[in-house]
């Protein structure tokens, strides 16, 4: 129980990438305060994981609105006495390039993710200066955010900027000890999602592979090296690892749990191999 007595509070808690974070936090000892636009998403979450005997709260938040996250972070502290760990996770897809893609959803993609991850990362460690809290913030990114993914500006873009936000913040709150991090996935084996989903008794999310650019590999594991493609609970894994004390001197570090994506040789095809 590596993160025993800890509190964890998580954006973006659909039954797919960030519920399973947010459900491996919990396994590892944290209690959980679930947050998402969708307040079956944020009670589902935390009822999932109280039923695993854990504890959680869901919180229905709009992350670009400040009241909304002063009252999230309010309620974590309200019923835990702070936060611990933050996963800046939420995000809105929208498959448009830059030749089709209104203003308006440019504004309010990038506001998600950018905006989102600025307003709880700053309110959250304010409230740990204040309470002395040697915490952790992790920011999801994705390969998207390393590469250039046709037909995808808008999530890219702000996944990218999500990269130098967390190397500036880490830099920035070292000397309170609060460690900053980023975590990477890529394209997700959609089977454990599915899973949660129906224990969840919610509808599942569309897949991000769903609506792909022409021109893609047709089956995503076979430009993965691993040949295979991480699940959710790969990537809770991983961030129990950086918000736990064997990661105490990590910090301003993006770990790819990306079945060797980014690593990979333009030229090379792994599935022919």
């Amino acid at each position: 129980m590596k993160l025993e007595g800890k509190t964890a509070l998580v954006t973006g808690t659909s039954p797919n990438i960030m519920g399973g974070i947010a459900e491996e936090l919990a396994r590892a000892g944290a209690n959980l305060v679930c947050v998402d636009i969708r307040e079956e998403y944020a009670e589902k979450c935390a009822a999932a994981i109280i039923a695993d005997g854990h504890d959680a709260i869901g919180v229905a938040c709009d992350v670009t609105d400040e009241e909304q996250v002063v009252s999230a972070i309010g309620r974590a502290n309200d019923r835990y006495g702070g936060v611990d760990i933050l996963v800046n996770g939420a995000a809105l897809f929208n498959f448009k390039g830059v030749l089709n893609m209104p203003l308006d959803e440019w504004r309010r993609q990038t506001d998600i993710i950018l905006t989102g991850a600025f307003l709880f990362t700053k309110h959250v460690a304010h409230s740990m200066i204040e309470q002395n809290r040697k915490g952790n913030i992790i920011n999801i990114i994705s390969t998207a955010g390393h590469q250039g993914e046709p037909g995808n500006v808008g999530y890219g873009t702000a996944k990218g900027g999500l990269l130098n936000f967390t190397r500036s913040v880490a830099m920035e709150l070292a000397q309170y000890g609060i460690r900053v991090n980023s975590l990477t996935p890529t394209a997700t084996g959609q089977a454990e999602g599915r899973e949660r989903a129906a224990r969840w008794g919610v509808e599942w999310p569309r897949p991000r592979l769903g609506e792909r650019a022409a021109g893609l590999l047709p089956d995503a594991s076979q430009g993965a090296p691993l040949l295979q493609l991480p699940s959710p609970s790969n990537y809770g894994k991983a961030a129990v690892f950086l918000a736990s004390d064997d990661a105490e001197m990590i910090t301003g570090f993006d770990l790819r749990v990306d079945a060797g994506a980014v690593s990979r040789y333009w030229i090379w095809s792994p599935g022919d191999a």
